[in-house]
């Protein structure tokens, strides 16, 4: 989950929630793919944060912090089982999702490399696979990535959007590197210049249209702590549903 805070207790975003985001900024852009690779990498991108684990279980408090706030994404543990899970339903749709969501899994937790033998053996596997998917695909490992890097790119706005990230009075945020910049790795800066609530400015603007509203879905929790994971999941089932949107412009 992605959890921020609200006047009245919190507002939480569904992490399955945020890819999808993700998918909607990836569809605005300029398709440079053939239809099947496209498809196939804005399926990545709308999956790309799917298995996650359960944790409505009687007692439990794996969607909990100490204090019995919901907990923040960042504040869990690594998964092994959540990216095996994410890398296994992939494999159903292919090896070109294959590929792209296991360039994901790489990408978050190869820092981790070392810490346990069972990570570094994941690690190791997903390099593996990598390399045989690259080549039956007829691949090189520069035009894989370059599409992962959307993937990329779009993870990194969407999370800005939905994290409240956007800085205040104007200031600038760098995205990530341009996936087409061609060698130049340019970097996409956004702003919001007119304050909270308006549109949001991107340099230089990536997208065909030539403005676009995109939108998510957010739960809101009225109660500040909570005693189990139970309690925790019967509130957000029966909460109010909010939509954020947000209009973005060429700066």
């Amino acid at each position: 989950m992605i959890v921020n805070p609200i006047p009245t207790g919190w507002q939480i975003i569904y992490q399955q929630a945020h890819a999808l985001l993700a998918a909607q900024l990836a569809w605005h852009w300029p398709p440079f793919l053939a239809p099947d690779r496209w498809v196939g990498l804005l399926a990545a991108t709308a999956q790309h944060d799917d298995e996650q684990a359960a944790w409505h279980g009687r007692g439990g408090h794996h969607g909990l912090t100490p204090a019995g706030a919901p907990a923040n994404f960042t504040q869990q543990a690594f998964s092994i089982e959540q990216a095996t899970g994410v890398l296994h339903a992939a494999r159903f749709q292919g090896r070109w999702r294959s590929l792209l969501t296991s360039l994901h899994l790489s990408t978050l937790y190869e820092p981790l490399r070392g810490s346990s033998p069972e990570i570094t053996s994941f690690l190791d596997e997903l390099r593996t696979r990598q390399q045989r998917w690259l080549k039956e695909l007829h691949l090189t490992k520069a035009q894989a990535h370059q599409a992962y890097d959307l993937l990329h790119w779009c993870d990194r706005l969407s999370l800005i959007l939905c994290r409240q990230e956007v800085p205040e009075m104007g200031r600038a945020l760098e995205i990530y590197p341009d996936p087409l910049g061609h060698g130049h790795r340019t970097a996409h800066v956004l702003r919001q210049p007119e304050g909270p609530g308006t549109p949001i400015t991107i340099t230089p603007w990536p997208f065909v249209a030539k403005e676009l509203v995109v939108s998510v879905e957010a739960k809101l929790l009225h109660q500040l702590q909570f005693r189990d994971d139970a309690e925790l999941a019967t509130a957000l089932h029966y909460c109010p549903t909010q939509t954020l949107s947000w209009t973005l412009r060429p700066g």
